[in-house]
């Protein structure tokens, strides 16, 4: 008989803890389902926004080069690669983000132009970037967007001017 009522315990214990655990799951269900409507309804920035950064970034880039001011012209190299990764991670599913890579050589002759803060080889490769943006804005349709060496800083708040960092 004690057999019988333990064994009856336990399947009612087991009962209880399947209603619990189905009630946890529903629960969870509904949370999950609540969490993906948000994701799916979030702001994402379109690949027009991570475009004006770098035609921002760009530009900065020039000044700082052409100023030989070659940590911030680094830190804009790298702003650009930044932002590049962002629209492969926001924007995988345009078309256009196929031939970024075209820009990678480039970019890299940049950045090792700025390493070598060799100014010759900077504008060159600067000039060289500037007319890859167009051949990828050509090449995607987008040709009306055109983009060229700047001759005057849209920062005027900004001074392209190497200056030596102070520690405090």
């Amino acid at each position: 008989m004690s057999s019988k009522f333990l064994f009856l315990v336990c399947g009612f214990c087991i009962y209880g803890c399947n209603q619990k655990s189905a009630t946890a799951q529903k629960q969870l269900e509904t949370k999950i389902d609540s969490l993906q409507k948000i994701i799916d309804h979030g702001y994402k920035p379109g690949l027009g926004e991570f475009m004006t950064g770098i035609q921002l970034h760009h530009e900065k880039l020039w000044f700082a080069g052409k100023n030989k001011n070659w940590e911030l012209a680094d830190f804009e190299m790298n702003e650009i690669k930044e932002t590049l990764t962002d629209i492969y991670d926001y924007c995988s599913d345009r078309p256009e983000t196929h031939f970024l890579p075209m820009i990678n050589p480039v970019l890299d002759s940049v950045g090792r132009s700025i390493q070598q803060k060799n100014s010759i080889s900077f504008q060159k490769n600067y000039i060289t970037l500037t007319n890859t943006c167009n051949s990828c804005h050509q090449t995607t349709r987008h040709g009306f967007n055109v983009i060229k060496i700047p001759d005057t800083s849209p920062f005027s708040d900004q001074d392209f001017t190497a200056h030596r960092q102070t520690d405090n």
